[in-house]
């Protein structure tokens, strides 16, 4: 494990990722790309100034919620379902956005997207209510997220299928000739060590599931293959829980 608070300095103070990234453990992810050690999480390397800004920056709105999940854990769906709970009183059904436009494209990425692409954005450009995605970790979440009152839906998987899913992903959409994916067999002892992509798996889950018990009213921990079973009734709880009930009139509309 490194130490947070020393990284943490360090990249305020000498601004400059190719210092940091000397001073914390690298490794390689199942697909290849480089994965560094940042304040107890394997990050994308690609990913560490976009999290660095993240963590400066970003000020969410006391309405925004937070989407977090591991990849391939259900995210889509997910995303896809609070963009239609938020916004139902805004478009009707035949004319929700979801029919014509990427869930991916509805729900942006914190990391991946407004840091990514801008380091730097400005907050009033950011939805309201915003509903965000991030893969990252509770322990290397922005602080201001922690301390606001925005809420957070977590969704996790069993370890198997998301191993799985994932692996199939990564070697789909290969990021360059520069990485060569290990093999399965090396992949997943790199796994179950706790080395991939914004792990360790136990860890990431983990944080969420205890603050899901500790603020109940603004962390919401959820697993996949209880929503696959009974989705009717995870989707009334996600409404319920992000004060958007659905009235007797829409449940009897279905």
């Amino acid at each position: 494990m490194g130490k947070p608070a020393d990284e943490h300095e360090l990249a305020k103070d000498e601004t400059t990722e190719e210092l940091l990234l000397q001073t914390l453990e690298q490794q390689p992810n199942s697909d290849g790309v480089p994965l560094c050690l940042y304040q107890g999480v394997w990050s994308p390397t690609f990913l560490l100034q976009p999290l660095l800004s993240l963590q400066e920056n970003f000020k969410p709105h006391d309405n925004s919620i937070v989407l977090a999940s591991l990849p391939k854990a259900g995210t889509t769906w997910l995303k896809a379902l609070l963009f239609a709970i938020v916004n139902r009183d805004r478009f009707p059904i035949d004319q929700s956005p979801l029919l014509t436009t990427n869930p991916h494209k509805l729900v942006l990425s914190l990391e991946c997207y407004y840091y990514v692409d801008h380091l730097n954005p400005d907050p009033g450009n950011l939805p309201q209510p915003g509903v965000f995605s991030t893969h990252l970790p509770l322990q290397v979440l922005p602080s201001s997220i922690i301390s606001s009152t925005c809420k957070i839906v977590y969704v996790s998987r069993n370890p198997l299928d998301q191993f799985v899913s994932e692996r199939e992903f990564l070697l789909k959409t290969r990021m360059g000739p520069d990485c060569e994916p290990l093999p399965l067999d090396q992949a997943f002892d790199m796994f179950c060590k706790g080395v991939h992509a914004f792990g360790p798996f136990w860890d990431h889950i983990l944080g969420y599931w205890r603050a899901s018990l500790e603020n109940p009213d603004r962390v919401l921990f959820l697993q996949y293959e209880d929503m696959k079973r009974d989705s009717v009734s995870h989707v009334k709880k996600i409404a319920e829980f992000l004060g958007k009930p659905f009235s007797d009139e829409e449940e009897e509309e279905g």
